[in-house]
């Protein structure tokens, strides 16, 4: 019987092939790595972060059952998981050291080979990736439209009593709810348009969103007013439909602030109507402004007369 055996010559060629196929296969990425981690994240009460990693074998000769990813952080290695996102995604949950916003760390992934039916060990790695955990973040705004006057909601992380929401850069009367919760009063813009809105303060801006102001009617009784000073006459206002949550600010201005004295006007909420007293002060003439209203502006004409 005669076998045929492999010369020495025959032996380096297929060893030298195999190197040659391990070379290639690292030079086209056999597997390749995606990460796919925000590099903000927003703050949790848990400090407990997910880092997900996406990890692709890119080649037949890859045994996938062999494929083992680890994240590095601080020296460390941690096994990641197999994540229910789907096929190829693996995660881990990092809980952050107090007094740390950043997270800094790359992805290492053993995986073997197989060639000639001989299973080769390889690796694969990321470079350094950082992570900024976002202390201050805005979610979304109650609503997206509403009348001159209406007081919305934004919602988020990290408020404090300094920052002021904008309306394509101009500034809101904005309340400071708690630091997961501001408020604003839509300003008296133009109508029947759309307005980028921007979270502003010292930390720097953040887009909100997009709010549109909508017209809306109201009313006066009586249209002009005739005082003394020291004497006191109501005024009335009343809108279409119920205040929305919040009330509805009635932003009123005038020309002779030493003549008229009265209170802040804000229509409660569910509520068409309110009723305010106004006195008179030193003599005499000037209006009363509110914009947003009518044909842009109302105007309510007041005379004080000397006694």
């Amino acid at each position: 019987m005669h076998t045929n055996r492999l010369s020495p010559a025959r032996k380096f060629l297929l060893g030298l092939g195999a190197a040659l196929s391990l070379l290639l296969l690292a030079g086209c990425e056999g597997i390749v790595l995606t990460n796919l981690t925000s590099g903000s994240l927003p703050e949790n009460p848990s400090q407990i972060y997910t880092i997900t990693l996406r990890a692709t074998p890119n080649a037949d000769v890859i045994v996938r059952t062999s494929i083992a990813p680890h994240i590095i952080v601080d020296g460390q290695s941690y096994a990641m998981n197999k994540s229910a996102l789907g096929e190829g995604i693996y995660e881990f949950d990092y809980q952050l050291p107090a007094g740390r916003d950043e997270i800094a760390y790359y992805f290492l992934v053993n995986y073997d080979v197989t060639t000639n039916g001989t299973n080769s060990p390889q690796e694969a790695y990321t470079e350094i990736t950082h992570a900024k955990i976002v202390h201050r973040y805005v979610l979304s705004l109650e609503v997206n439209r509403g009348p001159v006057g209406a007081r919305i909601s934004v919602l988020g992380r990290g408020f404090t009593p300094q920052d002021v929401i904008y309306l394509d850069n101009n500034p809101t009367r904005t309340v400071f709810e708690s630091p997961n919760a501001l408020s604003f009063f839509v300003p008296a813009l133009t109508v029947s348009r759309n307005y980028q809105v921007m979270l502003g303060s010292t930390a720097g801006n953040s887009p909100v969103g997009t709010f549109r102001i909508d017209p809306s009617n109201l009313t006066v009784t009586p249209t002009s007013l005739n005082l003394r000073p020291g004497e006191s006459q109501t005024l009335s206002f009343t809108i279409p439909n119920p205040a929305p949550p919040g009330g509805l600010l009635l932003d009123l201005t005038t020309d002779a602030p030493e003549s008229v004295i009265m209170p802040e006007v804000i229509v409660p909420q569910g509520q068409t109507t309110i009723t305010v007293n106004v006195q008179g002060g030193r003599p005499g003439n000037g209006s009363l402004f509110l914009k947003g209203y009518g044909a842009g502006e109302l105007t309510i004409p007041v005379n004080v007369a000397a006694k």
